[in-house]
């Protein structure tokens, strides 16, 4: 009876359907996109190579089975008029109704007239996280949608940025004015922001601006994972997520604006890495849980 029973058990546990395996970040598959939009070139917002880099996104996003959505608008700038475009797709949530998380990044380059500038690090690794999250976490039960935003015109066309001036985060700006427009800001529960993550020597310090609970569930986990890249020292930093900071959206920027190659023509492949994106990468995918649970328990 014993060996019948042990038997019936074991074909019991093989009738039952297997737990879907753990979201994996592949740093590598990431630097693979990186590198994809790093031989397009120089990327200005307007450009013919940007266009060339919303089609890899859209390509890229599309194979990973997501619909890609786009946010069109023409934003005023110093240099005129120039139309520009968010992409947005999601990842689908257990939850009913719009609220969501966003985790979102630019994917432009600074305009320099004096060299080539490629954004290795500031651009392209935004970009390639944004589409590695999306292949991570597709099978995935998220308690609310995750929706992924490439964000255009993040860089000013002005050489230097000026925050006495809206000659920056043109796509930030313009995706929080419809949420204002279409009352659905409180849709909008948590914004995690990636920027400039790939330095080769990556120190990603605490941002001053950014949200308390949810800068706090980031850092927590890249303690637990010993992720030493991730340092307690605070700095402000002005970025994309003071738009959303500034309609009352928990944000949290991570960046690495400790670069010494920041708007340089050197921001290049050799100045970026693997292990940098595969840092970022298993923090947030790791935080996820804990910042589903705080909005959940709001």
């Amino acid at each position: 009876m014993k060996i019948l029973a042990a038997a019936i058990a074991t074909l019991i546990a093989c009738a039952q359907p297997a737990a879907p395996a753990p979201p994996k970040f592949d740093g590598a598959r990431a630097f693979d996109d990186l590198k994809a939009m790093v031989a397009l070139g120089p990327r200005p917002a307007g450009s013919a190579a940007l266009e060339k880099n919303r089609d890899y996104i859209r390509k890229q996003l599309a194979a990973a089975g997501l619909k890609v959505e786009e946010q069109p608008f023409d934003a005023r700038t110093p240099a005129g008029t120039i139309h520009m475009i968010n992409l947005r797709a999601t990842l689908p949530g257990t939850s009913p109704g719009s609220a969501r998380i966003v985790i979102g990044g630019h994917y432009d380059t600074k305009l320099a007239k004096d060299f080539p500038f490629v954004g290795a690090s500031d651009g392209a690794s935004s970009a390639a996280f944004l589409l590695e999250i999306a292949r991570a976490l597709k099978g995935r039960a998220n308690p609310l949608p995750i929706e992924l935003l490439f964000l255009d015109g993040e860089e000013a066309v002005n050489w230097n940025w000026d925050d006495k001036s809206t000659d920056h985060t043109y796509g930030s700006r313009h995706y929080v004015e419809e949420l204002k427009k279409a009352n659905a800001v409180s849709d909008v529960r948590a914004f995690i922001l990636v920027d400039m993550i790939a330095d080769r020597d990556l120190d990603i310090h605490r941002e001053q601006y950014s949200t308390a609970w949810l800068t706090d569930a980031v850092w927590s986990t890249a303690r637990r994972l010993n992720r030493r890249e991730f340092l307690e020292e605070a700095t402000p930093i002005e970025d994309d997520h003071l738009e959303f900071l500034e309609a009352g959206i928990p944000s949290v920027d991570i960046i690495d604006l400790d670069y010494p190659h920041w708007h340089a023509a050197t921001d290049d492949l050799q100045h970026v890495s693997v292990r940098s994106l595969q840092a970022v990468g298993d923090v947030v995918v790791a935080a996820l849980p804990s910042i589903e649970q705080h909005l959940a328990s709001r």
